[in-house]
């Protein structure tokens, strides 16, 4: 049986329409229109880099936990002045909300507003939009998890770069999956990790390896392996580029940018908490995976409209799915990896049959509670992420999952109550009064 479809997580047009922020994005739009003069007239934030304590994010000697968001749009937004204020909206909102950090995409290979426009080749405009991403984030106290590549075609993607190989005769193969193992393909992938990481931001000054808006680094959105079922190519890639990132950049976080399904190398008891047969044949093995010394923390996805595509699962059997699926991914961390784990995607889907509004109340607020019940214990659950978030404007970039967040008040209100308990935790307070409960462990 081969893996369901996937989220295309790219414009795809078929979004609702959506109220405007009013002021806010109109402010926002006037403030990007003068450009890049007197950015940092204000007083910014102080930073420090997030760090690791065995299974525990720590800042500034705390735990610091992780209530974040997707929108992966931002480098893309920023590049045109018609759409910059949409950045600053964003942030905006995720500070209103006390959210933490935002993990968007620092890639773009050959699509529109491409940063790699060929091999080794690089937009410098490209380049100057996402150095905008950075110090608008910094300037309101919310950090980055950047991811490098795409395992999806989206954006450009690992599909891009063998067609780039292939077209200039450099390549051994077209299968997309040349890209694990291609010499000269891993040879412009480094290249491409080494200029970014070392890419001095034009409005700060700062390199990005040496700046603590950013959180982390993900290698990939979701990689697979098709042609390896045994996991031995894409475990091979990850210790070579993960090396590679630390070798440039010892300061910040890494992790692989994982689904979370496990592989071969994992014993019964866990592939049957896979969600079908097919995920233990894409050539991923969380635990395997997740274990080497240069990754730093674990990721896990929760998609299950998608991972039962095509059948009959209520609301209801899916939510106790998850919690089963997060808490062994979560003890994981705890016992095996000595790691955190975050749930760096998660979404419900509203084009699925019977879909209301409420369900995504109970569902958000399911996940959420797992995060926070391993919170209360010090356990390894270090945060989740929502897909994705979106502003006004936007239909053209939104997709089954997408929400302005002052247009769903329940799930507005969801969010900032998370931040607000997982805040209390970290200061060390007593968040037993907190209006949504924990999942006890």
């Amino acid at each position: 049986m081969g893996p369901p479809p996937r989220p295309s997580k790219r414009s795809g047009g078929n979004g609702l329409l959506y109220p405007v922020l009013g002021l806010a994005t109109l402010v926002a739009f006037i403030y990007f229109s003068f450009g890049d003069v007197g950015f940092f007239h204000g007083v910014e934030p102080k930073m420090s880099f997030v760090g690791r304590n065995g299974t525990q994010f720590v800042l500034d000697g705390r735990p610091f936990y992780v209530n974040g968001w997707n929108s992966y749009w931002l480098m893309d937004q920023a590049v045109e002045d018609h759409s910059r204020h949409r950045v600053r909206a964003i942030f905006q909102t995720g500070a209103e909300m006390g959210l933490t950090v935002c993990r968007s995409w620092a890639f773009n290979d050959g699509a529109y507003n491409a940063l790699q426009v060929s091999l080794g080749q690089f937009d410098e405009r490209v380049f100057k939009a996402l150095d905008r991403v950075i110090a608008e984030a910094r300037k309101h106290g919310i950090r980055l998890l950047l991811s490098l590549a795409n395992n999806l075609e989206a954006y450009g993607g690992k599909t891009q770069y063998v067609r780039w190989a292939w077209e200039e005769g450099v390549g051994l193969g077209s299968s997309n999956d040349s890209f694990f193992v291609d010499p000269t393909i891993r040879s412009y992938f480094k290249l491409y990790l080494k200029t970014l990481l070392t890419r001095k931001n034009h409005l700060t000054g700062i390199e990005y390896r040496e700046d603590p808006t950013i959180f982390g680094w993900e290698l990939m959105n979701e990689p697979r392996c098709m042609t390896d079922a045994t996991g031995n190519t894409l475990q091979g890639w990850i210790e070579e580029m993960a090396r590679y990132v630390k070798s440039l950049d010892r300061k910040h976080l890494l992790t692989v940018g994982l689904e979370g399904f496990y592989g071969p190398t994992s014993p019964q008891e866990k592939l049957n908490v896979n969600p079908a047969e097919w995920a233990s044949q894409l050539g991923v093995d969380f635990i395997r995976n997740s274990k080497i010394a240069t990754i730093d923390f674990a990721s896990v996805h929760i998609y299950p409209d998608h991972w039962f595509a095509g059948k009959e699962v209520g609301i209801d059997a899916k939510t106790r799915y998850i919690k089963k699926w997060m808490k062994f991914h979560i003890s994981d961390g705890d016992r095996e990896l000595g790691k955190p784990v975050v749930f760096t995607e998660f979404g419900l889907s509203d084009r699925i049959k019977g879909f209301r509004p409420s369900h995504r109340v109970s569902f958000y607020k399911a996940i959420l509670d797992v995060v926070f019940g391993s919170a209360q214990q010090g356990g390894a659950g270090g945060g989740a992420f929502i897909w994705q978030l979106i502003v006004g404007g936007m239909e053209e970039n939104n997709d089954e999952f997408g929400l302005v967040p002052h247009a769903a008040p329940p799930i507005y209100k969801l969010l900032k109550e998370q931040s607000s308990r997982l805040a209390a935790i970290g200061h060390g307070k007593d968040s037993s009064r907190a209006k949504i409960s924990g999942e006890s462990f």
